[in-house]
């Protein structure tokens, strides 16, 4: 069993009415959100926590991981406002405008008890005081005993004091298993310089798998012993709204199938584990971008 921990909310994409009009639609997500859908879909048993409304729109992002087979047990429903974020599209690359203030997400209660194999973190919840507190003291908490994996996707503009929050996701990536983070993360929180070079440093303060993702171009992962790079799959891209997201969820279902949730057995992976792993994590991030917003494939359709 995955643990999924961190946000859920609501993004409101934008449509155009039937007379023509700009507008909004309410759809649910959040980056670890869609990770647990993806997870889900893709037939691994999940369980999500976050602070979720208890209002009509907590009722949305429910239905949604409940329609996915996704166990959102842990997650509290709370007299809380659902964290919104507006997202613009430019050439089908996505911007966020987020309004969070006192929401559910941010004032989750302490964590659950804990019984699954890996535990993921990641996203906006990883920002500012409260859930950030939490879930880092979870993952350092944990990771002793079972695999855990991160991706800040990081929102700079969502980051108010930026200090604090690299010195978590610092802390936080030097206790994870699996970094996955995109070339643009990966420059922001390490600095200029060589992807490559950048991404062995991680694995030598500690991480077992790095994964790099550039976009268009595909994902490289990083070992002590290996480096495997695999292509992205040619799609129709409609957005690329989730794609990250479902990256993640494929790579963790890929690596859940071949027995590699231990600690013992992520220290040691093998070249064609890393790339079916990446693989199906590119199959199915390839679908996602193919359709309108965050929307990862089933079993069935990878």
């Amino acid at each position: 069993m995955i643990l999924a921990c961190g946000e859920a909310l609501i993004d409101m994409l934008p449509r155009e009415t039937t007379k023509g009009e700009a507008a909004f639609a309410p759809y649910p997500g959040g980056a670890v959100f869609n990770t647990a859908i993806g997870l889900g879909r893709l037939g691994v048993e999940t369980q999500f926590f976050c602070g979720m409304s208890s209002d009509f729109l907590g009722d949305v992002l429910r239905d949604a991981l409940e329609a996915s087979k996704v166990d959102h047990g842990p997650s509290p429903a709370m007299d809380a406002p659902c964290t919104v974020a507006f997202v613009k599209l430019v050439d089908g690359q996505a911007t966020y405008a987020f309004y969070d203030e006192n929401s559910a997400m941010r004032t989750v209660p302490d964590a659950p008890d804990v019984t699954a194999d890996a535990l993921f973190f990641g996203g906006i919840s990883l920002v500012g005081d409260g859930c950030g507190d939490i879930y880092e003291a979870m993952m350092l908490d944990q990771s002793a005993a079972r695999v855990t994996m991160i991706d800040p996707n990081v929102r700079p503009s969502f980051i108010r004091d930026e200090a604090a929050y690299r010195a978590r996701i610092t802390r936080m990536m030097g206790a994870a298993d699996v970094i996955k983070l995109s070339d643009e993360d990966l420059l922001w929180l390490e600095g200029d310089g060589d992807l490559a070079a950048l991404a062995r440093g991680l694995v030598a303060k500690g991480a077992k798998l790095v994964c790099i993702t550039e976009g268009a171009k595909g994902v490289t992962g990083y070992t002590a012993d290996h480096t495997v790079f695999v292509a992205a799959e040619k799609a129709q891209v409609v957005d690329t709204v989730g794609a990250g997201d479902t990256f993640n969820a494929g790579l963790l279902a890929g690596l859940d199938r071949a027995g590699c949730l231990t600690k013992a057995r992520i220290a040691s992976l093998g070249e064609g584990e890393i790339r079916d792993a990446l693989t199906l994590g590119v199959k199915a991030a390839a679908i996602t971008v193919s359709r309108a917003g965050a929307n990862p494939p089933w079993s069935d359709e990878v």
